[in-house]
């Protein structure tokens, strides 16, 4: 865990989903943000199950200890090719555990989402956004895209008919210098591109305020462009991340009081 926040309301750039109760975030990988993918993980205190998707098809990472730790847990593991197992977090995620060394550098190896036209989603992340095109097989519609060689990809996957983004609302986020986010909403204004969330500043509690931007892609995937010099103000690993998340999961009565309304939990 690096680090752990609790937010009373929606966020305004809705980073919890189209929801306005009270919501928490929590941060987790492999070492600190500044040079490692990381998954924020959001929870919604009214909300009790999301319906998937076929948008967000999964994350790979290379981990023997991983592999060894599920193993151990008795955690279901399929052996989907030769030494890469598929695991399925709680809420449906797909996680694919290569059984090799841990790599010293982020051991995410990419992250893969699902499009509907493989070419047409290639043409916005290369020539819009500016990642680099790392293969591209026609054959099994897949392309893998990057910004730098030593950082998490991301692979497009042709879904075989149209995205459907479920309920769960999420999205992938970049941090770039502050005064290139003018400048990618002013390209996407004159593309014609969705921008979700025009240039807006988001604050933290006693925490750094940064300003991002939230795209989509022809898919409707949402990207996140944030400012990196608050970002890493913000992102900060947290030593107390852990107990905070500790003491916010005992503190959540949201079943229980739900229980004694009897009522349930929505359902997104």
């Amino acid at each position: 865990v690096l680090r752990h926040e609790e937010f009373e309301e929606g966020c305004k750039a809705s980073c919890n989903g189209p929801y306005d109760g009270k919501w928490s975030k929590t941060m987790v990988g492999y070492g600190p943000e500044d040079n490692h993918f990381v998954a924020e993980l959001t929870y919604n205190y009214g909300i009790g199950e999301y319906r998937l998707g076929n948008d967000f098809l999964g994350i790979t990472l290379v981990s023997s200890q991983a592999v060894s730790n599920a193993k151990k847990m008795g955690w279901p593991l399929r052996e989907v090719t030769t030494g890469i197992f598929e695991a399925e977090a709680p809420g449906g995620y797909k996680f694919y555990l290569e059984d090799k060394e841990q790599l010293k550098q982020d051991p995410v190896l990419k992250v893969t989402l699902g499009v509907s036209d493989l070419q047409k989603s290639v043409n916005y992340w290369s020539d819009l956004l500016g990642m680099k095109i790392y293969e591209k097989d026609e054959e099994k519609q897949r392309a893998l895209l990057g910004y730098a060689d030593n950082q998490c990809k991301l692979e497009l996957k042709t879904v075989g008919g149209a995205v459907d983004h479920g309920t769960a609302f999420g999205r992938i986020a970049f941090s770039c210098a502050k005064e290139e986010l003018p400048n990618i909403e002013a390209l996407m204004k004159k593309e014609n591109q969705k921008i979700l969330t025009p240039l807006v500043s988001l604050d933290t509690p006693g925490k750094a305020t940064v300003q991002v931007i939230i795209l989509a892609d022809p898919d409707g995937h949402e990207i996140c462009f944030v400012g990196d010099e608050a970002f890493r103000d913000l992102s900060k690993v947290d030593p107390n991340g852990d107990k905070l998340l500790d003491d916010a999961m005992a503190a959540d009565n949201s079943d229980k009081w739900f229980a004694t309304q009897k009522m349930k939990k929505a359902s997104a």
